[in-house]
């Protein structure tokens, strides 16, 4: 496969895992990216949420450690730099559709 084409196909692959988890995270009105709480969650602590929906906080759990895997895999595939910038940019493109509601800062 040549690399654009395995760049294309990764860039997919985690968009739609990064989208799953801003769109559940903003259901359960969890901000993600405040200190701690990505740790929170995969220990499955409820208290990070803003409102209760336990079918969404389940989902949002289950989809950030398959994004986990999914970082590690393209790691392996792209390398960490290409992976890295490839999350990068698709982290910026969810923080201009979800704004300050992830947490963490702005910049």
């Amino acid at each position: 496969m040549n690399e654009k084409r395995k760049s294309s196909v990764w860039t997919k692959q985690i968009d739609d895992v990064m989208l799953e988890i801003s769109r559940q995270s903003a259901t359960c009105k969890v901000r993600l990216l405040d200190p701690g709480v990505i740790e929170a969650v995969l220990h499955n602590n409820e208290s990070v949420c803003g409102s209760s929906n336990p079918r969404a906080f389940k989902k949002l759990r289950d989809t950030l450690m398959l994004g986990f895997t999914l970082r590690e895999k393209a790691y392996d595939q792209l390398g960490p730099i290409e992976a890295d910038e490839l999350i990068q940019s698709i982290r910026a493109k969810l923080r201009e559709r979800f704004g300050d509601k992830l947490g963490g800062s702005a910049s």
